[in-house]
């Protein structure tokens, strides 16, 4: 076996029971974390330096998008003016795999002048961090996967991954959801499906295509060409919705030609529409038009309102471009 497998198996093992381990740890002292973030009237100010500083971001990161309010500060910004970020109504979150960081050290007695509570997570539980903290988060662990045991690997690990159950803890107690989720991710795929609305992809007003029942089928497939949409809705001499005409009814007449049916194309609109189309309420998330496209292996949707009025068409290729598949 080649030595990088080996020791990037047992980088992983080391890794993964340093996880086991901390997975005992989640006891009442967590519980209580937990509470004090959850009634936090501000943000979780989280503080950390060099290794634990770049997870002390990604856990302000996940903190911030998954509803509660965070921000990292850096400890030595912090001592040289940007404590000024900090509020009455705030939480601060250090971490520290010592407990004796240097920088952490020197701006706690401006954060205990401001009463906030402090939550540690540390490795050592008997620091001097930790002794100066509300809340004791114990990330510690027995070795790093380091062989020279100097690089952060494991314990940065359980930081991280403390964090994660705390965010995640929050998340369900504040009974946030996968649409505030998508709130504060707009720009991502998450966003665009649970964010984007028939309305913002339909055509609407003239791009319809429209004919009325008594029209002739030659006339329907001129208008269907015109729009471009695969489709054309159908209506009553007083403009009530009444049917669809689709590409699919197009090629089965012309089948029919094919068999000898006659002049099919002088038909009027009412004898080939399908009078009860599939339809999509216009104010539905654009995800919803995609399982209904799906289900029923169509292109195209009539968006309506909550009485049937007919609001606009929503093509399979609009939502394509959105980006919502």
């Amino acid at each position: 076996m080649d030595r990088s497998i080996e020791e990037g198996r047992r980088v992983i093992r080391i890794e993964a029971e340093a996880l086991s381990e901390l997975e005992q740890r989640i006891d009442e002292r967590f519980v209580v974390a937990v509470n004090l973030c959850h009634t936090c009237e501000g943000r979780v100010i989280v503080i950390g330096m060099g290794k634990s500083g770049h997870i002390g971001k990604k856990i302000s990161a996940t903190l911030s998008s998954t509803g509660t309010p965070a921000l990292f500060l850096h400890p030595s910004e912090g001592i040289h003016g940007d404590l000024g970020m900090i509020s009455k109504n705030d939480i601060v979150l250090t971490i520290s795999n010592s407990g004796e960081t240097e920088e952490i050290l020197r701006i706690l007695p401006a954060i205990k002048r401001l009463d906030l509570k402090v939550i540690t997570m540390t490795g050592k539980i008997s620091s001097s961090l930790a002794k100066e903290s509300d809340i004791i988060l114990d990330v510690s662990v027995h070795e790093e996967a380091c062989p020279l045991g100097l690089a952060p690997t494991a314990s940065t690990t359980t930081a991280l991954a403390m964090g994660d159950a705390l965010a995640v803890a929050l998340l369900q107690k504040k009974g946030f959801q996968k649409e505030d989720f998508a709130f504060f991710h707009p720009g991502g795929s998450l966003g665009r499906n649970l964010l984007l609305k028939v309305s913002d992809v339909m055509h609407t007003g003239e791009e319809i295509p429209t004919v009325e029942e008594t029209m002739q089928m030659r006339e329907v497939v001129l208008e269907m060409t015109a729009k471009k949409l695969g489709m054309t809705i159908v209506v009553t001499e007083k403009g009530s919705f009444s049917g669809v005409v689709t590409d699919g009814d197009l090629r089965r007449l012309i089948r029919d030609v094919n068999r000898g049916q006659g002049d099919i194309f002088s038909l009027p609109a009412a004898e080939v529409m399908n009078p009860e189309p599939k339809t999509v309420l216009s104010d539905a998330l654009a995800a919803e038009a995609i399982h209904k496209m799906e289900t029923f292996s169509i292109t195209s949707l009539v968006a309506v309102d909550g009485q049937g009025k007919v609001k606009g068409i929503v093509h399979l290729h609009d939502l394509l471009k959105r980006g919502a598949l």
